[in-house]
């Protein structure tokens, strides 16, 4: 933004520093302020003035090659590269970390690949940015052979006198433009790490009912918007801003590269040495860049690596806790044995109605579950254990959506549910369409579990294992508490899961829920909709649970720290689980547990 600002000076009489400075702040909190807007209805009305910007590039870069100097061209030459370095030696390799900057911004177009098309990025980028581009480096280097003290100002100084205008107009909006791309690639960045459990819950507001990747969260936009003010104001300058820019820029592309390789590996499963091979060619260059910026940290660069290291500090907090929080879930979940001791009646009243009791678990009770017995005077007649999982799939299909198991005997009349989402999926639906979905799931699951109860027949009086098991895979690390668990396969683009049967969750015995007919009479599938229709007519009440997680006394200093201030300061600031769940705050009942970990 400054860089485009900038060009008054040389133009405006009096315009110094302070004026630059201050005009890129109004300009920045503008442009911040219509992001709610979404990135759709921001994109319409940019993208005209984003191709007049590439198109002007493109021809002032012409008109500087025919009219100053076209043997610039023979630059393609790579001999030059080598002719440059042994003529400068160190001032080249400096220079090398300058030309970082080249291309800084033009690849961030394919950090937005939730809000646009692949194909779309592949276009613009092949047939617009890259060749308007060159265009435009070429045009100012034919300009520098016949002025080279204008180095400082190039820009400006190689677009003719008339076209100033016209050009700065163009250039400062397509500096919003640029910044807009790194505004919503960021917001993409933290969805997606909210999505693996590695940032706290924060308000997501969805923009477009057509690109499901188009999102707008609140907090880091402000919180964006907040920094990049305080940087412009202390730096004051764009040549420490571009030196911080140049090394995030390298960083990404290292991670990048080194990422791919990765994905080409496990995933693609290509040979090993073309796999190894990518990493040598493009590694190696991204390394000599990498090299020739850092010199740059004590002008600037030093402020991407703050920046890293705090977001990292949160992160892994953000982690770390969560990890500790579900393995005490997971060790304190109620045994099947107390259960049993209960009865049907869960040791209290069983009401019509379905209650949705959301937890992370994805096999056994939660520990949880004991004090909405303790604390409510009546329990629901169905009880559907709520687990919201995000999956490493794009999109998860609606009728995959939910997988459903029985736990205890039939006439507990309890569930559980696991809740599916893709990292791309939007949970863009109200609280109605959600029951609905989960109670019609629910009625394909009986009918599906009644079909294959007739086809075992010869089992009448004993035990049946669960005929549609489902598990998940916890989505955390320090799951293996939880053996049974299987990960989930991909097949033909499609979820399939691997059974497992355990001796939790059964549909053991042949009675009906309590609510509709004795235990000891033999139920029909007639009889257990019929008991699901009652408890859907008597409404839904969502049961949720605040765990609180505490370090033990006898903790080292530092895990308390972590846990008791800085992962409760966290927990305490993000979205509640009420609304990060979207469901109504008119149906909802909360209660506390301390985990001591």
């Amino acid at each position: 933004m400054m860089s485009a600002v900038s060009g008054l000076q040389g133009e405006v009489p009096g315009f110094g520093t302070t004026a630059v400075v201050v005009v890129s702040i109004i300009i920045l909190v503008v442009l911040f302020n219509i992001q709610r807007f979404g990135t759709g209805k921001v994109g319409v009305m940019f993208s005209p003035i984003l191709a007049l910007w590439f198109f002007s590039l493109g021809s002032i870069g012409i008109y500087n090659l025919v009219k100053y100097d076209i043997t610039v061209l023979k630059a393609f030459n790579p001999a030059y590269i080598y002719f440059f370095f042994k003529k400068n030696d160190k001032e080249a390799w400096l220079a090398l970390g300058g030309c970082v900057l080249c291309i800084t911004g033009a690849e961030a177009m394919f950090a937005d690949l939730g809000h646009f098309s692949v194909r779309s990025i592949q276009i613009a980028f092949s047939f617009v940015v890259f060749p308007c581009l060159l265009l435009a480096y070429l045009g100012q280097a034919a300009y520098l052979m016949k002025y080279p003290d204008s180095a400082s100002r190039i820009f400006y100084n190689s677009v003719p006198g008339i076209l100033f205008w016209p050009v700065f107009v163009v250039a400062t909006l397509a500096a919003m433009i640029a910044s807009q791309a790194m505004i919503s690639a960021t917001f993409s960045c933290v969805k997606q790490s909210m999505a693996l459990g590695c940032f706290p819950r924060l308000k997501i507001v969805h923009t477009s009912r057509r690109r499901m990747g188009q999102i707008y969260i609140p907090v880091i936009n402000w919180f964006l918007m907040v920094m990049c003010i305080v940087v412009v104001s202390i730096f004051q300058s764009t040549t420490e801003i571009a030196n911080a820019y140049g090394i995030a820029e390298v960083g990404v592309m290292m991670v990048s590269t080194t990422l791919v390789t990765l994905v080409m590996l496990l995933i693609w499963q290509t040979n090993l040495f073309l796999a190894l091979c990518f990493p040598l060619v493009f590694g190696s260059v991204e390394f000599i860049y990498l090299c020739a910026v850092l010199s740059k940290i004590f002008e600037g660069g030093w402020l991407p690596l703050v920046f890293a290291c705090c977001f990292l500090c949160v992160m892994y907090t953000w982690n770390y806790g969560s990890v500790l929080k579900y393995r005490s879930e997971v060790r304190e979940k109620i045994s099947m044995d107390f259960m049993t001791d209960l009865g049907s009646t869960l040791g209290t009243v069983r009401v019509p109605g379905i209650g949705l009791l959301y937890s992370e678990l994805v096999q056994g009770i939660p520990s949880i579950f004991v004090q909405f017995l303790l604390s409510l005077p009546a329990i629901h007649s169905t009880i559907v254990f709520v687990c919201i999982k995000y999956v490493p799939v794009p999109v998860v299909p609606q009728e995959e959506r939910f997988l459903f198991r029985r736990v205890c005997p039939k006439d507990y009349h309890m569930f559980r549910c696991i809740a599916r989402y893709g990292y791309k999926d939007i949970r863009k639906e109200d609280q109605y369409a959600f029951e609905q979905l989960l109670v019609e799931s629910l009625e394909k699951f009986l009918r599906r579990e009644a079909q294959d109860l007739a086809l075992e027949s010869n089992l009448n009086d004993s035990d049946v294992d669960d005929v549609s098991p489902r598990s998940w895979d916890s989505g955390v690390p320090g799951g293996e508490e939880i053996e049974e668990l299987k990960i989930p396969l991909m097949h033909n683009g499609r979820l399939q899961d691997v059974g497992t049967s355990t001796s939790e969750e059964t549909t053991a015995g042949t009675a009906l829920p309590s609510s509709v007919m004795p235990s000891d009479e033999d139920p029909s599938l007639e009889y257990e909709l019929s008991a699901l229709r009652e408890a859907i007519d008597s409404g839904f009440t969502y049961l949720l649970a605040h765990g609180d997680v505490r370090a033990k006394k006898n903790s080292f200093f530092l895990k308390k720290l972590v846990i008791n201030y800085f992962y409760a300061f966290l927990r305490r600031n993000c979205r509640a689980g009420a609304a990060n769940m979207s469901v109504p705050h008119m149906n909802i009942i909360q209660v506390g547990m301390t985990y001591m970990v």
